[in-house]
């Protein structure tokens, strides 16, 4: 369990662990690497360091895939339009991405992680979740084979490494932003009820842009007011959520680190300010989600067959519409073709698109050289 000597951020009075439903404290850390992309390319090319960089492509439809913390400065961030970017960052340097590189690092850094325990979970090239309440290396306070961890990332790749320590993922993965770049930070059980209670439920991992400003409009702003919240209500405007909120806002978060996990699709959707009703705008709004959900191929090294276009209304009903090639799609373009396919017969519409969403299944992994030949065969 979480050792009563384990600090919360840099208290170390600690707190008595609280057992969980199961009857035990698991002791959680996740990694975050710190602009990861930027920060490779940074490490690769000293003429970089200490300037503004976005890993991307500087032309019109082109999207910011990560951005250094000097670029962060101006307000420039992941997913943005780079032309959104270049206005905040005059100065902004546009750098091609490397993802055969970034893969390369990622499993330098998982085989540090395999040092110290098996079950790893990773959530990108760039972070993961360890469970290291069992862990092999003895070490009894999870805050110490973090720091541990971190120092080895920093002297076997160049890079820094930000780490969250907590008895969930839920509030690990809180925890690794409080210090960020190139800190930690622990959440105690004691101290874990409190933590959610004072943080703004826009900063809740899970918590998008739309849903904060629904729950704003509800007057939830905090943990706090989240809590006071019963389940039935929180069903009621949230759905298959509410329990999820419920939960959180309580400090509690009962998912495992799954090691190895497979991932059967990848998607991307948004919840628009206001109504859809006209084709430009819904294909705008696609081409964000394209670029994410091909981002995540990309760095992954996987390709997928069946691309699925989801369409919420107004009134919230919804349809999905689906096209599964011959052969794994193999790029960006070709993704967006499919999408407009799906697309273009659900116009013109009776009603108001509220949610669009695009997601790729029928996954498998691909190295760059297939990549290129199913490039050249299509």
């Amino acid at each position: 369990m979480l050792s009563a000597r384990e600090p919360e951020g840099n208290d170390r009075r600690g707190a008595e662990a609280i057992p969980s439903a199961h009857g035990r404290v698991r002791k959680i850390i996740h990694i975050d690497m710190d602009a990861f992309y930027a920060s490779v390319e940074q490490r690769d090319n000293p003429e970089l360091r200490g300037r503004p960089v976005a890993v991307g492509h500087p032309a019109a439809r082109g999207v910011v895939a990560a951005a250094s913390y000097e670029a962060r400065k101006f307000g420039v961030h992941s997913a943005m339009p780079s032309v959104t970017a270049r206005r905040k960052c005059p100065e902004l340097i546009f750098v091609p991405h490397r993802f055969d590189v970034y893969r390369a690092v990622s499993q330098q850094i998982h085989t540090i992680f395999a040092d110290y325990t098996p079950l790893i979970e990773p959530l990108s090239l760039d972070e993961a979740y360890l469970d290291v309440t069992e862990n092999l290396k003895g070490m009894e306070l999870a805050s110490e084979i973090a720091e541990e961890i971190r120092t080895r990332i920093k002297a076997e790749t160049r890079l820094t490494a930000s780490a969250g320590i907590s008895y969930n993922k839920f509030l690990a993965k809180m925890a690794s932003d409080q210090r960020k770049p190139d800190g930690q930070f622990v959440i105690t059980p004691k101290h874990g009820p409190t933590f959610v209670e004072a943080l703004p439920v826009k900063k809740f991992h899970g918590v998008g842009p739309a849903t904060a400003e629904k729950m704003a409009k509800l007057g939830i702003e905090t943990g706090a007011d989240l809590k006071v919240r019963d389940l039935t209500f929180l069903q009621q405007h949230f759905g298959k959520s509410g329990p999820w909120f419920y939960w959180i806002a309580r400090g509690i978060d009962e998912r495992e680190v799954k090691p190895d996990r497979t991932r059967k699709s990848v998607g991307a959707e948004d919840t628009f300010r206001e109504d859809i009703h006209d084709i430009a705008t819904a294909r705008a709004g696609l081409q964000s989600l394209v670029d994410k959900v091909w981002r995540y191929c990309e760095a992954n090294g996987i390709r997928g067959k069946t691309v699925t276009l989801k369409v919420k209304w107004a009134d919230f009903t919804q349809i999905t519409r689906s096209k599964t090639a011959a052969a794994p799609v193999a790029s960006a373009s070709e993704l967006a073709e499919i999408v407009e396919l799906l697309l273009s017969p659900i116009f013109p519409v009776s009603k108001g698109i509220r949610l669009l969403g695009v997601t790729l299944s029928s996954l498998d992994a691909v190295d760059d050289r297939d990549a290129s030949q199913l490039a050249l065969a299509l």
